[in-house]
């Protein structure tokens, strides 16, 4: 990528960054868009916040900003237990087999669907979650809940989602499957 030759507008710096987010194969990172684009990193986050508020296909990752690709594969829910130690092996056991975690969430009884954006695609993207959990910034969502979370996880079609199936099932992960997601409702305090 090289620095473009005459200043841009503000809207054709937006459309370039959506075109180079949309070509990329991985994340790209902030500082990288504004050495491309001869801007400030403050200057990025400002036109991905305005970007945002036309799509929502834009995703932050630890590694940086990404559009993920559409795809025409296959989604699935897994409702998920296990231990912050197995985190590696649980996340790593879905991208081997061509998985992405698209989320986490938890069902919380007071205050409801409690969710995050994952976008977990590959053995990079675990490594570079991983190192934000060990951080200590934050823990993971699901030691809310005594370790019971979900992901929706995506994959190129139903045989690759039923081989990341079969696996969480044989390493004792998975306690169910879904093909869609009930939402709770958090408690409406007024009623009681």
């Amino acid at each position: 990528m090289e620095k473009n030759a005459r200043k841009q507008s503000g809207e054709e710096r937006r459309r370039e960054i959506i075109r180079i987010l949309s070509s990329s194969k991985s994340p790209v990172s902030g500082s990288s868009l504004a050495r491309t684009l001869g801007v400030s990193r403050q200057v990025i986050v400002t036109d991905i916040a305005l970007i945002r508020a036309t799509r929502d296909d834009i995703v932050s990752t630890s590694a940086g900003y990404t559009i993920p690709a559409r795809t025409e594969g296959a989604r699935k829910i897994f409702k998920v237990a296990h231990t912050d130690d197995q985190i590696l092996d649980e996340l790593s056991s879905i991208v081997e087999r061509g998985g992405r975690v698209l989320d986490v969430f938890i069902q919380h009884k007071v205050y409801g669907t409690i969710s995050a954006p994952l976008n977990i695609a590959s053995k990079r993207d675990v490594e570079n979650f991983l190192s934000d959990l060990r951080s200590g910034v934050s823990t993971p969502l699901k030691n809310i809940t005594g370790n019971f979370h979900y992901h929706t996880v995506e994959a190129r079609n139903e045989k690759a989602l039923s081989e990341i199936e079969d696996v969480l099932r044989q390493k004792g992960y998975l306690i169910e499957s879904k093909d869609s997601e009930a939402v709770y409702e958090a408690k409406d305090y007024a009623q009681i």
